[in-house]
C-alpha cells in the first residue's frame, strides 16, 4: 500500500476518499472523520441535548463505517452519514422512551405487584397502560408530571417553567399520582385473571 502524506488527503473529494478508505487507507478515513465529525455531533447534540450521547452516537457511526468499509455500497458519503445518524438518534429516543416508561411503572406500581422477571409476563402491557394513563391527564397536570418524573426537574424549577406557584405545582403532582395509581389499579384488576391463567398453564 502506497504511503500518502496525510495533508494530501485534505484536497481530495469525498468520492476519492471513500474509494481509498475501502482499500484500507486509514488516512482517507481520518480525513472523512475530520470533515464530518463536528457537523454530525452538532446535529446529534441539537436533537438529544447530551454531549456524551451525541459523541457516543457519532463515534459508533464512524466505527461502523470503518469496520464495514469493504462491504458498504455508498454513493454519497455525506448523505449516508447524516441518514445513518438520523436512524441512530431515532433508535436512541425510542429506547429511552421504553426505559422511561418501565422506570415510571416500577416507581408507581403498588407494593403487592412484583416486578421480578418470572412474574412480569405483562410488563410491557403495564408500561403501555401507564403511559396511556399519563396521556389521559389534563394538559397542565401532564406537563408538570412529565417535567417532574421523566425529566427530573425540581418543584421550584417547574414552578418557573410553567409560571405557577410551587404549591400549585405540588397540587398537580399529587393529583396526577392519584389518577395514575387509580388507572393502574383498574388495569391490574382487569388483567389479573389473564395473568393467573398464564401462570397456572
Amino acid at each position: 500500500m502506497t504511503s500518502i502524506p496525510l495533508r494530501m488527503y485534505a484536497s481530495w473529494p469525498d468520492a476519492a476518499l471513500l474509494d481509498a478508505m475501502q482499500t484500507d487507507e486509514e488516512g482517507a478515513f481520518g480525513e472523512l472523520y475530520k470533515r464530518y465529525c463536528y457537523r454530525l455531533f452538532s446535529v446529534a447534540y441539537q436533537k438529544l441535548k447530551s454531549r456524551e450521547v451525541a459523541e457516543e452516537l457519532v463515534q459508533d457511526l464512524f466505527a461502523d463505517l470503518w469496520s464495514r468499509r469493504a462491504t458498504h455500497q455508498i454513493q454519497q458519503i455525506e448523505y449516508y452519514l447524516f441518514s445513518a445518524l438520523r436512524y441512530r438518534i431515532i433508535n436512541y429516543i425510542k429506547a429511552q422512551k421504553v426505559k422511561s416508561g418501565y422506570e415510571l411503572y416500577c416507581r408507581l406500581a403498588p407494593p403487592e405487584v412484583s416486578t421480578n422477571t418470572e412474574e412480569t409476563l405483562a410488563a410491557q402491557d403495564l408500561s403501555a397502560a401507564l403511559l396511556a394513563g399519563v396521556r389521559k391527564l389534563p394538559e397542565k397536570s401532564r406537563k408538570i408530571f412529565q417535567l417532574s418524573r421523566l425529566e427530573h426537574y425540581s418543584v421550584p424549577e417547574i414552578s418557573v417553567r410553567v409560571n405557577l406557584s410551587e404549591k400549585s405545582v405540588e397540587y398537580h403532582l399529587t393529583k396526577s399520582l392519584k389518577l395514575l395509581r387509580s388507572y393502574l389499579r383498574d388495569f391490574l384488576v382487569a388483567t389479573l385473571p389473564l395473568l393467573l391463567l398464564q401462570l397456572y398453564k
